[in-house]
């Protein structure tokens, strides 16, 4: 009886980790659709930003290459398998554990990324992950040794050391890579450079080609099944040989493609296109399978061996060679192809890396930070000094090379077709560099880090822009360490209370990550609805009609102050009912909301600036007085309820007198007017029509007057001794603000009407 009941038990336990490894399989396929979305920007961003060529095209040459990477991708599997610990130190149980911690540690972090909307990569992720469950099992495996069992001998400290390393290496890596040879290729181009392509196109051509040639076939045929040992052996020993055939035969053709009138560039891009989409699934497919791989191979090790106790099971077979079923490959290349081509994130380009390289003004997405404006100061400094030290005649002819006035770009193009080329060139090169040594290079800090690179050496980055530009580079490579100690800490903890709560814990952790993966789908549809971008500033950018962009920039100003206007709508009735009804948290979510709306404020001035700047030069001459009176207008408002809402949250905190009712019953009347009146100005906005403009400013006039005198009246009634002083001031100010604000809505009607006039 008892044998029958150790085997049912036995069985049960066999059954569990099955669902366990099928669980870790349905994970895979969610990291790979919502990893290939997150990360298609990667190799998409230089073929859209330069516009070479339709969606659907840069698509398909994109999801050939990713198929492709991904059947050829087994060395990396390694990673997962023996990459950061030593298996046959762990136990089938322990190492079950650690993967399902890893998977769903993925998941938690990602969910909370998203939501937070800071940037993260799923290479960090996985190393991260693995070392943060691995040294939580390590710790607890030390904790009950009595053989005198050291670090080393439980994780590859050396190897995880020489990945880490070579992640965060790679950033700066990529970007002098970037810089060196965006320089090169400027100086040799120029941005003219379709004036002067005869004889420098077709050696360009050549390299680029022979390097792409060289970094995706050579480095990656190991992993080719139908490549025999022979074969491989002859390929070594005649590298220089078949390089040098592929350059000469790639120059030739590039020259001809010239000479029949073909755009090389373009052909460049799309092959660079392909190289990178190859690149980042033969390097990133580990980071979305490579554990449900390991988790299944040892699963099959387990139920194969005839083994009956999970704990005492070692893991040693994982010490081998990685060998991925190829079904799998090709099952995972079909779900990533899949996703890159109904993904609605990857047919949104619009994206921070081409944000923060393109050529020209535009929308900024980030503000400007003390770091920044350090190192942009330093970056100046040291320009100067090298100015000075470079003979004239040199520091000239680079001048001249790099004479940013002379660029054209295709119509909605963030840069041109050489910054294009060189993007895809090194970043895919760098990767499958990585890829050859089996160290998990993140696709993401390469690709972001060689753009970011590219447009420096460019001079992408003025004076105007260059403050906001570096703060987006440090905001991203901020919140990339902090992927890095999230996976680790989170894993880790998942890891230490797997451990301690078994089964129950890690089917209570599955419940979970399923739980998010819902709810973070469901927000995400939401997002995406309510999330059309600022449309009319991109069709502002994208025109050449200066009438055109003239009516854009109308139609811009007047969404933007009607906007604006709901919203003061809606805090000026939130901070006045927060204060007479003394409840601090309306007061609080007034206060926490005007910061942000002041950085919304300064972000339209600056966009509708750079409108001015692409209209006629007399109509922007006639329209600019209007223009800054009406957004001077919109900050003193602002202003008017930051200094409103401050006393009345100060007042009410420190639990003081409130209003009296006299003191209510009077304003009230006041407060709902001044709505009315933001009601009024908003529509009029809202429909363009400003027949009433001059009807509403004479209620504001009327208003105002009503509110003198009951700023008299309360000055008359402060000469009581019965008034409270501290409340007696503070309503005083209310309605001197109450007056400041019905004033510059005046001034903003005015405007408006001025400008449209």
């Amino acid at each position: 009886m008892v044998n029958f009941a150790f085997v049912i038990e036995r069985i049960i336990m066999s059954e569990i980790y099955l669902v366990f490894v099928v669980f870790l399989f349905v994970l895979a396929v969610f990291d790979l659709m919502v990893g290939v979305s997150n990360d298609a920007v990667n190799f998409l961003n230089s073929a859209i930003g330069a516009k070479v060529a339709k969606f659907r095209t840069i698509i398909i040459v994109a999801a050939v290459g990713v198929f492709i990477g991904a059947t050829m991708s087994n060395g990396m599997m390694e990673v997962a398998r023996h990459g950061i610990f030593h298996p046959a130190m762990f136990s089938f149980k322990e190492l079950m554990f650690i993967f399902l911690a890893v998977m769903i540690s993925d998941v938690i972090l990602l969910d909370i990324f998203n939501n937070l909307g800071l940037p993260t990569s799923t290479t960090v992720s996985l190393v991260f992950e693995l070392l943060g469950g691995t040294t939580a099992f390590v710790l607890l495996k030390l904790a009950n040794d009595t053989t005198g069992l050291t670090v080393g001998d439980l994780m590859n400290t050396e190897k995880a050391l020489g990945m880490i390393m070579a992640i965060f290496v790679s950033v700066a890596i990529a970007f002098f890579f970037g810089i060196v040879l965006q320089y090169i290729s400027r100086l040799v181009f120029t941005f003219t450079y379709k004036k002067n392509l005869k004889w420098k196109i077709g050696i360009f051509g050549g390299v680029a080609t022979t390097a792409i040639f060289y970094f995706m076939l050579f480095k990656g045929i190991k992993s080719m099944s139908f490549v025999t040992p022979e074969i491989y052996e002859y390929i070594q020993s005649h590298t220089l040989a078949i390089l040098g055939i592929c350059f000469l035969a790639s120059t030739a053709l590039m020259q001809v493609l010239y000479f029949l009138k073909v755009n090389v560039f373009k052909v460049l891009v799309l092959m660079g296109t392909f190289a990178l989409a190859m690149a980042f699934a033969g390097n990133d497919l580990v980071n979305f399978i490579g554990v449900p791989l390991a988790g299944y191979s040892s699963y099959i090790d387990f139920a194969s061996s005839g083994a009956t106790d999970p704990g005492s099971f070692m893991m040693s077979s994982l010490d081998g060679p990685a060998k991925s079923p190829l079904i799998f490959l090709i099952a995972a290349g079909a779900v990533m192809v899949l996703s890159l081509a109904t993904s609605k994130k990857a047919r949104n380009v619009i994206k921070t890396s081409v944000d923060l390289s393109r050529q020209s003004e535009g929308d900024e997405m980030f503000g400007s930070s003390k770091i920044a404006r350090v190192l942009v100061r330093f970056s100046n400094n040291t320009a100067n000094f090298f100015k000075d030290v470079v003979p004239d005649n040199v520091r000239n002819w680079c001048e001249k090379r790099f004479n940013t006035d002379e660029a054209r770009l295709p119509e909605g193009a963030a840069f041109d077709e050489v910054r294009a080329t060189v993007n895809l060139v090194v970043a895919g090169l760098l990767i499958a560099l990585g890829t050859s040594l089996k160290l998990p290079l993140s696709t993401t800090y390469v690709t972001f880090m060689v753009a970011m690179g590219s447009s420096l050496a460019d001079r992408a980055w003025g004076r105007e822009s260059a403050v906001y530009r570096v703060t987006g580079v440090v905001s991203v490579i901020g919140g990339w360490f902090i992927t890095a100690g999230a996976a680790f800490i989170l894993c880790f903890l998942v890891a230490m209370l797997m451990h301690l709560g078994g089964f129950v814990a890690a089917c209570i952790m599955m419940a979970l990550a399923i739980f998010l993966l819902i709810r973070s789908n469901i927000r995400y549809r939401k997002k995406a609805e309510e999330e059309n971008g600022d449309v009319t500033f991109n069709k502002m950018m994208l025109s050449t009609d200066k009438g055109e962009i003239l009516t854009l920039l109308s139609k811009h100003i007047a969404d933007s102050q009607s906007d604006f206007l709901e919203y003061v709508n809606t805090t000026f009735r939130q901070i006045t009912d927060g204060f007479i009804k003394e409840d601090l948290g309306m007061l609080h979510k007034a206060e926490e909301t005007m910061r942000r709306k002041r950085d919304e404020l300064k972000n339209c001035r600056r966009k509708e600036m750079i409108g001015f700047r692409r209209i006629d030069p007399e109509v922007a001459m006639e329209k600019n007085t209007w223009f800054h009176l009406g957004r001077n207008s919109c900050e003193e408002i602002l202003y008017c309820l930051r200094r409103i809402a401050d006393p009345c949250e100060e007042h009410v905190d420190n639990n003081f007198i409130p209003l009296s009712k006299e003191q209510i019953k009077e304003y009230i009347p006041l407060r709902d007017t001044v709505l009315f009146i933001l009601r009024r100005t908003e529509k009029i906005l809202q429909t363009d029509s400003y027949d009433e403009v001059d009807e509403v400013r004479r209620e504001a006039e009327e208003l105002k007057d009503c509110l003198e005198e009951a700023r008299e009246a309360q000055m008359q009634r402060m000469q009581s001794s019965k008034e409270n002083i501290t409340v007696a001031y503070l309503y005083l100010n209310l309605l001197q603000e109450t007056r400041e604000l019905t004033s510059s809505l005046r001034h903003l009607l005015r405007a408006s009407k001025g400008f449209r006039e």
